[in-house]
């Protein structure tokens, strides 16, 4: 088949290279031109295992045609799989406006009979809004279902694919398309589609924030979340694959997403759904983990951490990025000096503190940071700290704690008896 891609980011770049893979005529568009340039010579905007093999394998074969020209993408397809990131701005609300807007440009320069297949991360009823405007275009969804490290895999032998349907032209299309991949298609309505994604990520977020309790609980009773993990996941009715993992609050993006478009759904419609709203609640409280470890840990009183030296490791928002936006290590950071702690920080990719961070030192390694603290706080996994010397680590500290929500250094501090090893759900004895 002769298919138009549109939108070239990690969602857009997997799904082109694939479906070349898979035999298909494959123009894939994007509106930044050095994106395009980029994929032309074979670089993914993104790192993904394999993928800069396969997408160098669709050039050379001539399957895959990474173009900045529209018209020319989609002239001719039977298929526009519409991909486009959907930016999400700080209160997790997407914004739905841009993706629609890029889909209306390339709408009136349809051949007859295409198929527009939209997995683009859209509030459930966009595609109806669409159908509105272009009552003679045939729309579809399919949810994304990106995992990364592991999309290329996903992709090409998927558990299921959702895929939602107006009519049996679409559907036709769309498993023509698919036949190569997989034949395990759920055929569903596209309002229940678009729903799907939702329910989903919604049911993760909640099992997340429901374990994160959970764990909150045990360590005030001298339990062991992790140890609870495990019963709950050898239960027939819950299963070893549940996302029941005591760690840190889920950050914004995919999960926060989806929470934030159904409890607006459900406020537009006057609807209660207090475990929805929930979900919000229980995640914010837990974001406070690190310092109630901290308090709970470092002093007999509750009433701050004045005096105390903590060093935090990892500033920004997640490894392999410079980004201190929506960092919830900055936000640690406030909070402990608002508490009266010295906090000194360190980072690999930082080297310099934003503003509102004066009062805070940033060192030039972990170590340095760790000089004469009271307490460690493990903030951003950065791999670099898995390789530190733990006994480089006890001698520098002053104290003997070190604060890890996910467990992340546990194979090498977790059974080191110099060292108090805190995780969400299991703190020292």
């Amino acid at each position: 088949m002769r298919v138009c891609v549109a939108g070239l980011w990690h969602l857009g770049t997997v799904t082109a290279a694939c479906l070349a893979a898979a035999g298909h005529r494959v123009a894939a568009h994007d509106p930044d031109s050095e994106v395009v340039a980029n994929l032309l010579a074979a670089k993914p905007p993104i790192f993904e295992p394999g993928l800069k093999e396969l997408v160098s394998a669709g050039l050379a074969s001539g399957e895959l045609m990474p173009t900045g020209h529209l018209a020319d993408a989609v002239r001719g397809a039977e298929v526009v799989w519409v991909t486009y990131d959907t930016p999400v701005d700080d209160e997790d609300q997407v914004d739905s406006e841009q993706v629609l807007d890029r889909v209306r440009e390339f709408l009136p320069l349809l051949d007859p009979g295409t198929v527009v297949l939209v997995s683009s991360q859209l509030p459930v009823g966009s595609i109806a809004r669409l159908e509105a405007e272009a009552p003679g275009v045939s729309f579809a969804c399919s949810p994304e279902n990106l995992r990364l490290g592991k999309a290329i895999e996903v992709f090409s032998n998927p558990d299921r694919v959702i895929v939602g349907v107006r009519d049996d032209h679409g559907r036709e299309r769309i498993a023509q398309l698919l036949s190569p991949v997989t034949d395990r298609v759920e055929w569903m309505g596209v309002e229940s589609a678009e729903m799907a994604k939702h329910a989903i990520n919604s049911f993760l977020a909640t099992s997340v924030t429901f374990i994160n309790e959970i764990a909150s609980v045990c360590e005030r009773v001298g339990a062991d979340a992790r140890e609870v993990e495990r019963a709950l996941k050898t239960e027939q009715r819950i299963g070893p694959r549940a996302y029941l993992g005591p760690g840190a609050a889920f950050a914004g993006g995919t999960l926060a997403r989806d929470v934030r478009a159904l409890t607006a759904i459900s406020d537009a419609e006057g609807l209660i759904t207090p475990l929805l709203d929930g979900i919000w609640k229980s995640n914010d409280a837990h974001r406070s983990w690190p310092r109630r470890a901290l308090v709970t840990l470092l002093s007999a009183a509750t009433d701050g951490l004045a005096g105390k030296t903590v060093a935090v490791w990892g500033l920004t928002y997640k490894p392999g990025t410079d980004t201190l936006r929506r960092s919830a290590s900055v936000g640690l950071c406030r909070e402990l000096v608002a508490g009266g702690a010295a906090v000194r920080v360190h980072d690999p990719a930082v080297t310099a503190l934003p503003p509102d961070l004066a009062a805070v030192t940033l060192a030039g390694d972990a170590l340095e940071a760790a000089t004469g603290a009271d307490a460690v706080v493990l903030a951003t996994e950065w791999p670099e700290y898995l390789t530190l010397d733990p006994d480089a680590i006890v001698a520098a500290l002053s104290g003997d704690l070190i604060v890890d929500a996910n467990g992340f250094l546990a194979a090498a501090l977790a059974a080191d008896d110099r060292i108090r090893y805190a995780t969400v759900g299991r703190y020292p004895r």
